[in-house]
């Protein structure tokens, strides 16, 4: 066994529950481990494949696609019968079909959205996943709705809200849609947005925290009227440099209001304490129970309209969005 997969190989579990499901096999390609996100995704994927019977097997791509590459060759080689990725880069895409498509197994990609024309290049090809435009369009109108409710957070009085932007990875179709349209829901709310300054963070936590005080020290807190960022880790990491700067520890005078994505545990203790305004249910667990549920209908040629999910255009199962604000979670 190679190296690079060692560390990447752990097996969940399998439960016999059927004859034919108990040849079901299925090779989960994650792109990172370590993120808060994928890991809700991967319980639940865990979970609804002991439920169905079907052994599957995780790889960490540790956000290395040559790596991811190598894994995916090797859950081929071990006679997987079906895929389910999460890729590294998804440009990258058409290479995973083309090797699925060789070895004539299915493959379900997660959370990273391939072109239409890669899904399109096999009819085994499917996407699992939440239109990235509502949560975009959800995050601006999270940010409106307390501008329009708090005139106090006009700052300067000009009607116009100012706002840093904290963007997740170059390419990822989340950071492109949750950008633009987080934008565009401020724009509808009748509010004219103005961008102070935007970074790529990487949906990564201490390196938003970095960013986000580099721009507090050169823009200065008292001009921030708002916080976007395109996930929750980087909403938290915005939070931390603003208490590093006595901000958004419970004195209203001092408050900036920032969202995020996901809906994560660690976001919503956030928001509950008053350091998060909001954030935005990325439903990772019916995205892995749908995952799961599909990646197994494939591998054992059963109807596909039985899964529990709706297919749209015979590629797409898609999962909703949903609003979260303090309280929410209760």
């Amino acid at each position: 066994m190679r190296k690079s997969f060692v560390l990447a190989f752990i097996l969940i579990l399998a439960v016999v529950s059927c004859s034919h499901a108990q040849e079901i096999k299925i090779g989960a390609c994650i792109y990172r481990f370590n993120d808060a996100f994928m890991l809700r995704f991967r319980n639940a994927m865990a979970e609804q494949s002991q439920k169905e019977g079907a052994i599957i097997n995780f790889s960490d791509g540790q956000d290395d696609q040559n790596t991811q590459n190598a894994q995916i060759d090797e859950f081929i080689a071990n006679g997987v019968n079906v895929l389910i990725v999460n890729p590294v880069d998804r440009m990258t895409s058409q290479t995973i079909v083309d090797k699925a498509k060789a070895a004539n197994i299915p493959v379900v990609f997660i959370n990273r959205e391939p072109e239409l024309s890669v899904l399109n290049s096999y009819d085994k090809a499917y996407y699992i996943g939440a239109k990235a435009e509502e949560s975009g369009t959800q995050s601006g109108q999270l940010i409106a709705e307390y501008f329009k409710s708090h005139p106090d957070a006009d700052k300067n009085k000009d009607g116009k809200l100012q706002f840093i932007l904290l963007r997740g990875q170059n390419g990822h179709q989340d950071m492109i849609l949750r950008s633009k349209y987080s934008i565009e829901a401020i724009k509808a709310a009748g509010i004219e947005p103005v961008e102070l300054a935007n970074a790529i963070a990487n949906w990564d936590k201490l390196q938003a925290m970095t960013i986000a005080n580099a721009f507090i020290m050169s823009i200065g807190a008292e001009n921030i009227e708002a916080i976007i960022a395109n996930n929750d880790e980087m909403a938290l990491g915005a939070v931390e440099a603003l208490k590093a700067n006595n901000y958004n520890k419970g004195d209203p005078a001092l408050y900036i209001p920032v969202v995020g994505v996901d809906a994560n545990a660690s976001a919503l203790e956030a928001m509950n304490k008053g350091e998060l305004l909001g954030t935005v249910l990325n439903d990772a667990d019916n995205q892995g129970f749908a995952a799961a549920k599909l990646a197994v209908a494939l591998a054992s040629n059963k109807d596909l309209s039985s899964i529990g999910y709706p297919i749209t255009d015979n590629k797409y199962i898609w999962i909703p969005y949903q609003k979260v604000t303090r309280g929410d979670d209760k």
